[in-house]
């Protein structure tokens, strides 16, 4: 059993704890708004859940995630983290963040930020181009033949091997797209992003929200190979 750490808990948060505590995991909640925001979620989630502050998170969470406006990075605890797998969610969307020159110019990927942020912990990119409600939606017990994989990317081997125990168990294969500076592979605008979990690309409303499709290895691995800057 692990303690998976959570700082955000909107929709992708909320959707990852949820499969956490369904595998078995304990989970600490934390979001911006403070512990007693997320009474509901904690009671749907039961005694394997708690609110907490993203601090707490941290400190707690044998992994943790990160799934927070990239715009708000920089207030991620440093310390508790140290020496810890760090997975983010994240996404550069200059609409919502402002604009950062190291991502409009291409001098770094969204992780090697928080990376840079947490130089002692180990990020691995994951969960970021799949769509929420495609999450829960997709998860499929090991072995099943229309099981669907993340990509995921990092630069510590071990972080990673971890995150792929934790797919694993929640649900999905990962694909190893090589170090953070190759996230950008699978971010906006890429043909990895979101798009091929669709079961129709046609049918996409506001907020990403469509029937899902599995997607395979093999599958997701030829979008990547289709990224271009």
């Amino acid at each position: 059993m692990t303690t998976i750490g959570l700082i955000g808990s909107g929709n992708i948060g909320s959707a990852i704890a949820r499969l956490a505590v369904k595998a078995g995991h304990d989970v600490v909640l934390s979001n911006r708004r403070g512990p007693e925001s997320l009474g509901d979620l904690v009671a749907e989630l039961g005694d394997r859940a708690r609110a907490a502050t993203p601090q707490e998170a941290a400190e707690a969470g044998d992994v943790v995630v990160v799934t927070i406006p990239l715009a708000a990075y920089e207030s991620v605890p440093v310390e508790p983290l140290r020496g810890k797998t760090v997975i983010d969610t994240n996404n550069y969307y200059p609409q919502r963040d402002g604009q950062i020159a190291a991502l409009d110019s291409g001098e770094a990927t969204s992780a090697e930020l928080l990376q840079r942020h947490l130089p002692d912990s180990h990020v691995v990119k994951a969960f970021n181009n799949i769509a929420f409600a495609h999450i829960p939606e997709l998860a499929r017990p090991s072995g099943d033949a229309e099981r669907s994989a993340l990509a995921i990317a990092g630069d510590d081997e071990r972080a990673k091997g971890e995150v792929v125990q934790l797919l694993d168990e929640l649900g999905f294969d990962a694909l190893d797209a090589g170090p953070l500076a190759e996230g950008w592979r699978y971010e906006p605008g890429t043909p990895a992003y979101g798009v091929p979990y669709f079961a129709d690309p046609s049918t996409v409303q506001p907020g990403g929200t469509a029937p899902a499709k599995p997607v395979s290895a093999d599958e997701l691995s030829a979008a990547l190979q289709q990224a271009t800057r």
